[in-house]
């Protein structure tokens, strides 16, 4: 048993030293965010990363947590295209969960394995400038594109990194919440992936993750691929290879890579520690994507 333990320590000093010093953005979501022990192994991987010296930052969803309080106040949710129509009313309901629950609840549990934790939304120091986004939809050749009014879902302009780097330099974790600030102070609901995205290409990240309920990108008999680039996932894109939910996650996987961002792992959530799994161990358990082929790891 000890000899296993040392060859696992052994395995990950490289890789704990080539990111030694280096921003990665996990985007923390799905069952990873429901099951108790997953979100303990997860708190404790956050906190471990950060103290091998690496600069974990914690992009969250909430959708599940948003959908059970909407349903016990009598609200009802509609979607397209997988993002939730969001009023006014429903804006307040998103707001008060996913900054003042769900991402007080992440703090806390960093902070209970050891680490210091800061919850922020895109508010705080307009972290986040946003718009509303404007949903298009095309029709028959003779008919004008469908323009969908999704209320007040936003899509970011511009990530002020400054409070981020100032976190990271004093020793602290920082945990976004995808709340997006406008112009004049109007709040905006925002999908956690283009958040995560967006964050990484403004802090230069090294690696994104994205934590899912799917064991990574398959291929078109299912099976699980270890690792591609941005060439592969576009002609998987472009033959429906790539279809349904996955198809926003590699989206903005690709514009993340395309400005800055060294790597992207797609990973299954639901398993444990699967962030350290992926980062320090030669295998990985998921879909690593890349900017360009390469023939080195």
């Amino acid at each position: 048993m000890d000899s296993n333990v040392a060859d696992i320590l052994i395995e990950a000093l490289p890789y704990i030293r080539r990111f030694y010093g280096k921003t990665i953005v996990i985007k923390y979501g799905g069952n990873a965010m429901v099951d108790k022990q997953l979100k303990e192994g997860f708190a404790r991987d956050i906190t471990l990363m950060k103290f091998v010296g690496l600069n974990p930052v914690v992009v969250h969803g909430g959708g599940p947590q948003i959908g059970s309080v909407l349903e016990k106040m009598g609200m009802d949710s509609e979607f397209v295209d997988g993002m939730r129509v969001t009023d006014e009313p429903t804006m307040d309901v998103v707001e008060m969960v996913l900054v003042g629950k769900v991402n007080k609840e992440i703090v806390g549990q960093i902070s209970q394995q050891g680490g210091k934790a800061v919850g922020l939304s895109g508010k705080d120091g307009r972290l986040m400038l946003s718009k509303k986004l404007h949903l298009v939809r095309p029709q028959a050749e003779d008919k004008p594109p469908e323009i969908i009014d999704m209320g007040m879902v936003g899509e970011i302009i511009a990530v002020n990194p400054t409070i981020i780097q100032t976190l990271e330099d004093g020793g602290f974790i920082p945990v976004i919440a995808p709340v997006g600030v406008g112009e004049w102070g109007e709040t905006y609901n925002i999908n956690a992936d283009w958040v995560a995205s967006k964050v990484a290409m403004a802090l230069n990240a090294t690696k994104m993750i994205l934590l899912t309920d799917v064991d990574g990108v398959m291929d078109k008999d299912g099976s699980l691929i270890s690792s591609t680039d941005v060439e592969g996932v576009e002609a998987m894109l472009g033959e429906g290879t790539i279809s349904g939910g996955m198809i926003p996650k590699i989206q903005c996987t690709i514009e993340a890579l395309q400005h800055g961002v060294e790597r992207v792992h797609i990973i299954d959530g639901r398993k444990r520690h699967a962030v350290l799994l992926e980062l320090f161990t030669d295998k990985g358990i998921g879909t690593e994507i890349r900017r360009q082929s390469v023939t080195s790891v």
